[in-house]
């Protein structure tokens, strides 16, 4: 029911008292209301306020005012404060204030380590489709650039990301984006977003680039893990190989040095030989030039006592006579040089043995008994 139909007995929200409606009341009339309750006269419509009361109000004001202005950045935070739209620094973390209404502050974290995945199937250099997945790792390293420079900078960072993954897998072979080249297409996919994203000025630095394990079309998959174990047993060949290289190298030069030195032992060893064969023909050659005839001989016998002195055989000159003669031959034997590196038996050894062996049997090597023998068989 209407506070003014018929049989209300409810009051007039404009304060007539007898239901009259005279329509809203006069300003004047709710300023004066006002300004009494705030201690003033009430007396004109203009100066119905007090100067204190209009002070108060306003220090209530102010008080709210500068209370609202206090916000907090985390230690993982730097704020992008703007006056009016307008950059003017950096916020530093911990309690700060800001003047409401006027100064605005856009925190941004400025330390963790955030990261962007792209993956597609895409065509190589040798016409292959293969399937490859990427992840982008990034720090903010200018707040305001990073907010104000691009609509979205993490949009913008996936868009270079995912063009320069294509452009790196068109300009190479599906073997080496699945097997040998990944590190360096990792690399290549690095620098060329980098370059991408420099003229935008995004504020990020990108920390690394994670190259997960690419992988074929599943018709071809079978087909593709035969060819990468192939390839992995021939790098393990090689490592065995180059192994084994490493073993025998060592050896190798040891046998080298070895021989080398044999070579210019034996070398040293002929020289000193020649050089003293030298001296001893100048030392012998005066003394042919004195005797030819003696000491050709001498030269001889020295020649046949070498050459003999390696034989088991014993020559007897029988010129003289026919006579057979006993000879011991069990003591030439143990007289024989036992080796034929051992030095040779000289020719006045040679002759004493032979001397011995004449007085043992008691006949010269011509035949002829000894006078001792013919005085015995009664020849004088």
């Amino acid at each position: 029911m209407a506070w003014n139909e018929p049989g209300n007995k409810g009051q007039d929200p404009w304060g007539n008292k007898n239901g009259n409606d005279k329509g809203p009341p006069d300003l004047d009339e709710v300023f004066k209301n006002i300004s009494k309750r705030f201690g003033g006269k009430g007396n004109g419509a203009g100066g119905g306020f007090s100067a204190l009361g209009f002070i108060i109000v306003l220090g209530i004001a102010v008080v709210v005012w500068g209370l609202s202005g206090f916000y907090t950045v985390k230690e993982a935070e730097k704020g992008v404060a703007l006056r009016f739209g307008k950059y003017i620094g950096e916020v530093e973390p911990g309690l700060q204030w800001k003047a409401t209404f006027i100064d605005e502050v856009f925190p941004v974290n400025v330390s963790n380590v955030r990261s962007i995945p792209a993956s597609g199937s895409m065509l190589t250099a040798d016409e292959n489709v293969v399937l490859v997945e990427l992840d982008v790792q990034y720090i903010v390293v200018d707040p305001y650039r990073y907010l104000f420079s691009a609509v979205d900078a993490n949009s913008s960072l996936r868009e270079a990301t995912d063009s320069a993954l294509r452009y790196v897998v068109g300009h190479n072979r599906m073997d080496d984006i699945l097997t040998t080249g990944r590190d360096q297409i990792r690399r290549d996919t690095w620098e060329e977003v980098e370059r991408i994203i420099k003229p935008y000025n995004l504020g990020i630095e990108i920390r690394d680039v994670n190259f997960l394990p690419a992988r074929p079309p599943e018709e071809v998959k079978d087909a593709f893990d035969d060819a990468i174990a192939a390839q992995e047993d021939e790098q393990r060949f090689i490592r065995e190989a180059e192994a084994y290289s490493r073993e025998i190298e060592p050896k190798a030069r040891g046998t080298v040095q070895r021989m080398e030195q044999q070579a210019n032992a034996y070398k040293e060893r002929e020289v000193l030989e020649a050089r003293g064969k030298v001296a001893r023909f100048e030392k012998l050659l005066p003394e042919y030039k004195a005797a030819p005839e003696v000491t050709r001989n001498r030269l001889y016998i020295d020649a046949m006592s070498k050459v003999l002195s390696g034989t088991n055989k014993v020559l007897v000159d029988s010129k003289a006579g026919n006579n057979m003669m006993y000879l011991p031959l069990d003591k030439l034997m143990e007289q024989r040089p036992q080796t034929k590196t051992s030095k040779p038996v000289e020719v006045d050894t040679v002759n004493d043995s032979v001397n011995s062996i004449v007085n043992s049997v008691g006949m010269p090597l011509d035949g002829r008994p000894s006078r001792s023998d013919r005085t015995r068989q009664g020849r004088n």
